[in-house]
């Protein structure tokens, strides 16, 4: 695993062998960043990164200048490999990490977000509901959005809050905004 773009591109980062925790691939994160680049001034940002995993989605973030991101990964082996790589990598004051159940830490999160980033395991009960449960707490800022990463079988499309899709191989993004699309402004 290796970080792609920014400050840190190219950076290795070595999770444990049996590692339990399925890294976005480095193509999927490519052409995530690069629609993401297109709408935000990084600096300027910050994000939530639910079901951190390996943190592979947040050290890209911090790479590329995003100065408060939040990760929450309720695995204690998870949670300890991503701290101990937060460290090496110097991103400590940038790259918040929160051993909590990201379930459990939506209720109790007293920020708001410009971008919501959830990766939960493919095979987690109820995957589907997982755009409504996070769009009901008033956590991503006006105009921010919300990409949830899930398999194929998964079709967000008719959810009022979707805006689009991305597909990079077996990776699919969905995207969602806080604000219904024919919602009066």
């Amino acid at each position: 695993m290796r970080i792609i773009g920014g400050e840190l591109k190219g950076k290795q980062i070595f999770p444990p062998k049996g590692f339990m925790a399925r890294p976005t691939t480095d193509f999927a994160k490519e052409g995530l960043f690069n629609i993401l680049t297109n709408l935000y001034e990084f600096e300027n940002i910050t994000v939530l990164d639910l079901f951190s995993g390996t943190g592979s989605i947040g050290y890209e973030f911090v790479s590329r200048g995003v100065k408060s991101i939040t990760s929450v990964e309720m695995n204690l082996s998870n949670f300890k490999f991503i701290r101990k790589t937060v460290a090496q990598l110097g991103l400590k004051e940038s790259m918040h990490i929160i051993h909590h159940n990201a379930f459990d830490f939506l209720p109790i999160c007293k920020l708001q977000y410009n971008i919501i980033f959830a990766d939960p395991p493919y095979d987690i009960d109820k995957l589907d509901t997982i755009p409504n449960t996070i769009l009901s707490y008033p956590i991503l800022k006006e105009n921010g959005i919300f990409i949830l990463e899930h398999p194929a079988a998964f079709d967000f499309s008719a959810h009022p809050n979707f805006t689009k899709v991305k597909n990079y191989g077996n990776v699919h993004f969905s995207f969602f905004t806080a604000i219904t699309p024919n919602a009066p402004f």
